[in-house]
């Protein structure tokens, strides 16, 4: 995952692995990089890693199979250059994270993120500010089997904000938040084998899903009326490669 150039006049990676290690890399050359972070809290393997809006600063969420989610946070002034934060969101293993989009042009809005387990829960995560820890905000029980993915889609001057869930049981669930709270919107049909990645084009008006059969399916919304997101094209990765 590459973190925003606003925080270096190089490029910044960073990587996640088997391992259980987080490396954040710096550019030091062209096409040369090193590591300038390794981060080793976690004890099983890491699944998942997502940079923090731009404007909280130079933050790295991560998150493991031991069921912890981890946040790095760059802090130049401090002892240690990279404070680590971690807490426990689910019992059995972690496997996705998200960061809400800021909504805020100066960057004065609460942190939040989203988490997927192999509980076959989807969590959010709100920062408090006053004691400087994470909470649990939101818990949502739809899926039947493992959730793979979770996506925020990103903010266009909207006040809703929508969140992308996935699963094993081949089914995406769509969130959306208002004042009035959270409302599940119409189902997506189910699809015919588990659904792994989700990923928002840059307008968060499209949905880029990767199923076990070989396939992208990309999903938008039609009409404001009744909420539902339907399917505009399937891509057929298996046979197209051919």
């Amino acid at each position: 995952a590459w973190a925003h150039p606003k925080y270096s006049h190089s490029s910044i990676l960073a990587s996640c692995s088997y391992d259980h290690k987080v490396i954040i890399w710096k550019e030091v050359d062209k096409h040369s990089f090193q590591a300038i972070k390794t981060y080793t809290g976690h004890t099983s393997s890491v699944n998942s890693i997502a940079w923090a809006p731009h404007e909280f600063g130079l933050m790295l969420a991560s998150t493991s199979s031991d069921g912890s989610v981890t946040v790095l946070t760059y802090n130049p002034t401090g002892e240690e250059p990279w404070a680590e934060q971690k807490f426990q969101a689910h019992q059995i293993g972690c496997n996705a994270v998200s960061w809400a989009p800021c909504t805020s042009p100066d960057g004065k809005c609460a942190k939040r993120l989203a988490t997927g387990g192999c509980d076959n829960a989807v969590k959010t995560w709100i920062y408090d500010e006053e004691t400087q820890e994470w909470k649990e905000e939101k818990k949502f029980t739809d899926h039947q089997d493992w959730v793979r993915d979770v996506a925020w889609s990103p903010n266009v001057g909207v006040p809703n904000r929508i969140l992308a869930t996935c699963s094993q049981d081949r089914t995406v669930k769509m969130y959306e938040q208002t004042e009035d709270g959270w409302n599940l919107l119409p189902q997506v049909p189910k699809f015919e084998e588990a659904v792994w990645r989700l990923s928002w084009n840059v307008s968060g008006t499209i949905l880029a899903i990767t199923t076990g059969d070989n396939k992208v399916t990309l999903l938008k919304e039609h009409g404001k009326e009744d909420g539902a997101w339907k399917s505009i094209s399937v891509m057929d990765t298996a046979n197209d490669a051919a």
